[in-house]
């Protein structure tokens, strides 16, 4: 008999009748014998009508009072999971996030979970009972509702499979696993069986929206295994894990992509100390997220500077940039927001030289040009023109024949 965490995303549960498969599927689990835990988002798209409704009150909202408001899409569905399982003659019982006592700091809107009482619920699932847990949800030291932020309902069931020492936190959701690429670019695109904590990080932020980056880190920080499942279809889906010897095989293990980029240069500035913190400081202090960063030093004493921003903060960042160059004595400032950042990643390139060569003759062969590089020990990132991702990803897809099992 095992112990599984499980969450349910809000498609899974976005309808009555979903909510009603979901719960034959727990009474399956049950009657194998296993205890279950389940952790369960609002109904897919309910989130976005309480931000409607809280928008239509005020443009301003009190951070504090969005929290009360965004935990009740949970509360709603918790409830109604379990009126379907005791319909079905199987004990359930629901908690919200203050209820169980999951702790966080007092970050309204984006709150990290410090502890977990689990004494309730290991006394349920004693008495043979279904637990139902809201998701995206807390409450700080002095009792105020808190929430995780999007996707938080991920971090809820890794924190809760943790403290409780569950044999697996499985995630159901609308794919039926981790695949080497986003199956709507590439046809090919394999599931994987599984991957590392450090792949899926990866993956997850460059681009991937399997799972929540915090799920991920959290899973990994306490070894807690993660299995991507589809809440629609059986099947074994990807199970994310810590590397072993069987995964040294692999290369590549995917490759990720995200339009949301927009590239930023200034040109002509003096190359000296402090003037790369002359430049990012302004940008950073205006709460804008820095990716790539490029430095190119001229003959004449004076340095070209790129950088990558989030397409959201491109107007923004470009303003601050244009004031920068101003008090630096810049020649230039350009931008450019029809970019993307392709990558790919592998654990298997720890162990292998000459992924960067492959990647980069792959590309030029089909034209592509390459005008950003960034590179981890297990990634390679490049920026390049949003009309070639979808060759660029098919291209690498092929190239390092990810359509093939290890």
């Amino acid at each position: 008999m095992a112990l599984y965490v499980q969450k349910y995303g809000g498609t899974s549960v976005g309808s009555v009748e979903r909510i009603s498969v979901v719960a034959d599927k727990l009474i399956g689990y049950k009657q194998q014998g296993h205890d279950i835990v389940v952790v369960v988002s609002a109904m897919s798209g309910e989130t976005n009508r309480l931000l409607a409704l809280a928008n239509d009150i005020s443009k301003q909202p009190s951070v504090r009072e969005l929290d009360v408001l965004l935990s009740t899409g949970e509360q709603v569905t918790i409830a109604l999971l379990c009126m379907a399982l005791e319909q079905r003659g199987q004990s359930a019982r629901s908690y919200t996030g203050g209820q169980v006592r999951i702790e966080t700091d007092d970050a309204h809107g984006k709150a990290r979970i410090k502890t977990i009482d689990d004494h309730r619920i290991r006394a349920d699932l004693a008495d043979g009972r279904i637990v139902v847990v809201a998701g995206f949800q807390g409450v700080d030291c002095d009792g105020n509702i808190t929430t995780l932020g999007r996707g938080g309902s991920d971090t809820t069931g890794v924190a809760l499979a943790a403290a409780l020492k569950a044999d697996e936190c499985q995630i159901f959701t609308d794919v039926d696993g981790v695949y080497t690429t986003d199956p709507r670019v590439v046809s090919k695109a394999r599931r994987l069986e599984r991957i590392t904590f450090e792949e899926m990080l990866e993956l997850a932020s460059l681009g991937s929206k399997v799972l929540q980056i915090r799920a991920v880190e959290f899973a990994g920080k306490y070894n807690v295994a993660l299995r991507v499942k589809s809440s629609f279809e059986d099947g074994p889906g990807t199970l994310i894990t810590y590397e072993d010897n069987d995964m040294e095989d692999a290369l590549i293990s995917g490759i990720a992509f995200s339009r949301d980029e927009a590239q930023l240069t200034i040109k002509g500035v003096p190359d000296q100390p402090g003037i790369a913190h002359a430049i990012i400081g302004p940008i950073a202090a205006a709460n804008v997220e820095v990716d790539m960063i490029v430095q190119n030093v001229a003959g004449d004493g004076s340095t070209d500077f790129t950088f990558t921003v989030h397409r959201g903060d491109f107007s923004k960042a470009l303003a601050i940039l244009e004031t920068t160059a101003k008090q630096v004595g810049a020649k230039d400032v350009s931008g450019d927001d029809t970019i993307v950042k392709v990558s790919v990643v592998g654990v298997g390139m720890r162990s292998h030289a000459g992924v960067a060569a492959t990647m980069f003759d792959a590309l030029g062969k089909e034209g592509i040009n390459i005008r950003m590089i960034s590179t981890s020990e297990i990634k390679i990132s490049v920026v390049v023109m949003e009309k070639y991702m979808e060759l660029a990803v098919r291209t690498l897809h092929d190239v390092f024949e990810l359509d093939k099992a290890a």
